[in-house]
């Protein structure tokens, strides 16, 4: 596939099933303590831990540049060391990410808040279905794994996990390096990853608005803001549509001031002005 969408996400490279299987079980046996983070940018069910990051302890999960050190999670990896060294990147931070099933990580855009040098995103996936997918440039698109694939977080996306299992990604993020390079000159996005998006037409945004409306009158309110949330993961919407949608349901029941909020929310997620 040669459309704009493969530079937003593309597969470089294949895993070593073998070495995947050890890295799996390594992350499959961490006991609980998933750190809740960035929860503007969720619905809570995603949690991560730092394998390399600036402090060497684990639940350190805001990421920032650094010269990162081993986590004292990753000292007990010896698999999944072993992966990290093999593919030998410039490595910025690198977690393990969990989405529970039924949980969403909206739209937005990464990176925004870090200073201007170029980095890229990779993901492995580790457990996963086809039930959890990311949504790009109006397509959902499955990170199968046994594959290393190349996320351009700068563009607008958003992640889900409808039903289970739990989705567990190891997720690095790189500076940019000859060995990362190389990886790049054999990106593709195979053709069964991506399923496009329905779109959303006028009529039926205005319906979707209509029952979430209904919700907030029933008194659903966290409800009636998740039914239109999702529509980002069922049908291909404009940039931000999503939180506009939300506006407008707010602007509508005369609350004027949460309507704001998701105005501001936009910004923040999205890095465009309010």
């Amino acid at each position: 596939m040669t459309t704009p969408l493969i530079q937003q996400v593309a597969c470089v490279d294949t895993i070593d099933l073998d070495l995947l299987d050890r890295v799996r079980h390594e992350t499959l046996t961490i006991p609980d303590g998933w750190v809740t983070e960035y929860g503007e940018y969720q619905s809570g069910g995603w949690g991560t831990l730092s394998l390399l990051n600036q402090t060497g302890t684990a639940t350190d999960v805001t990421i920032t540049d650094c010269e990162p050190v081993a986590t004292d999670l990753l000292a007990a990896m010896p698999a999944t060391r072993q992966l990290l060294s093999d593919l030998g990147l410039r490595y910025m931070w690198a977690r393990i990410a969990r989405l529970e099933p039924g949980s969403f990580l909206w739209e937005h855009r990464d990176y925004g808040e870090l200073k201007s040098v170029e980095r890229h995103r990779l993901h492995i996936p580790l457990v996963t279905s086809s039930a959890a997918y990311m949504v790009l440039g109006g397509s959902a698109v499955h990170l199968s794994a046994g594959r290393l694939w190349r996320l351009t977080p700068t563009h607008a996306h958003g992640a889900c996990n409808r039903y289970g299992p739990p989705r567990l990604h190891l997720i690095l993020d790189c500076y940019s390096s000859p060995e990362l390079a190389e990886l790049a000159n054999g990106q593709h996005l195979p053709d069964d990853a991506v399923r496009p998006l329905l779109p959303l037409t006028d009529a039926l945004a205005h319906q979707q608005v209509e029952q979430a409306l209904t919700l907030s009158w029933l008194g659903y309110h966290d409800a009636a803001e998740r039914h239109l949330l999702q529509l980002y993961f069922t049908h291909e919407l404009r940039e931000g549509q999503v939180y506009d949608l939300l506006h407008d349901l707010h602007d509508t029941l005369g609350d004027t001031g949460t309507a704001q909020n998701w105005r501001h929310r936009k910004s923040i997620l999205l890095g465009t002005a309010s």
